[in-house]
């Protein structure tokens, strides 16, 4: 039986910002319907390799692909229809002075959809929020309410794939649990492949299938969510976080809190 190509495929990826290597020969690969963590201290190079699969970070060299097919230098409409990115201030990802109806119809008009309505109102009441939030502007909505418009414009677009770079990290508590309950449906529902950046390792058990250490721009280990739990990890950086982070391990409800 012939393997399934792989949602992502990054191979020995180097980013550089004015002589300061980012990335660092970075690798990985994400099956369909995953979703994968990749976790680190600041400054580890996590969500600079979300950022370069999106375009938004200069790759000096490495290669990207999505679904089989390899990404070059500039992206087109094709790779935004099947690659979106979530990103994680809410606040500062809407544009203040647009409503919630524009922000969603925005990139349906650059993509040329011609039922703005329907997919408008399928995405509100996907992310719980409804129409009666359509005509807001964002400095009306709470914090999660705004990382709920950002998730549905994020989805409007019908992607595959789904860049996550720490999605609940502004908001507090009670509200990061609904998120992330939200965002696990979202991916039960539509079988899609999340790359997802935290800085919380409960998070990520709790969300990922497997995971990648970083750190200083480069891979340290890769592991399953379940040796998080079992603290089965073999490099030393790793057990550090792991001690850095003591009381991580939660059962479901408690990492992401009731659905």
């Amino acid at each position: 039986m012939a393997a399934l190509t792989a949602a992502l495929d990054i191979s020995d990826l180097v980013v550089t910002y004015d002589g300061f290597r980012a990335l660092d020969g970075v690798g990985l690969t994400v099956r369909p319907g995953e979703s994968f963590g990749l976790v680190g201290e600041s400054g580890s190079g996590k969500s600079t390799v979300l950022r370069a699969i999106a375009g938004l970070a200069p790759v000096e060299s490495g290669s990207i692909a999505v679904e089989g097919v390899p990404v070059g230098r500039r992206r087109d409409k094709a790779f935004y229809r099947r690659v979106q990115m979530v990103f994680q201030d809410p606040y500062g990802s809407l544009h203040p002075r647009q409503t919630v109806d524009r922000l969603l119809a925005e990139p349906l008009a650059i993509h040329g959809f011609a039922d703005a309505e329907r997919r408008i109102l399928r995405a509100l009441d996907e992310v719980g929020l409804g129409s009666g939030f359509r005509f807001r502007y964002s400095h009306q909505l709470s914090g999660g309410q705004r990382q709920r418009v950002a998730i549905a414009r994020a989805l409007i677009l019908e992607p595959s794939i789904l860049l996550l770079d720490e999605p609940t990290s502004a908001l507090d508590a009670s509200v990061q649990a609904e998120v992330l309950n939200l965002l696990e449906q979202i991916r039960r529902d539509r079988k899609l492949t999340y790359l997802m950046v935290s800085h919380d390792l409960a998070v990520i058990a709790h969300m990922c299938d497997r995971l990648m250490v970083m750190r200083g721009g480069k891979t340290v280990e890769a592991l399953a969510a379940g040796d998080l739990a079992s603290r089965n990890a073999h490099e030393p950086y790793t057990q550090r976080l792991l001690t850095a982070s003591e009381g991580f391990v939660r059962d479901a409800s408690a990492a992401a809190g009731e659905a």
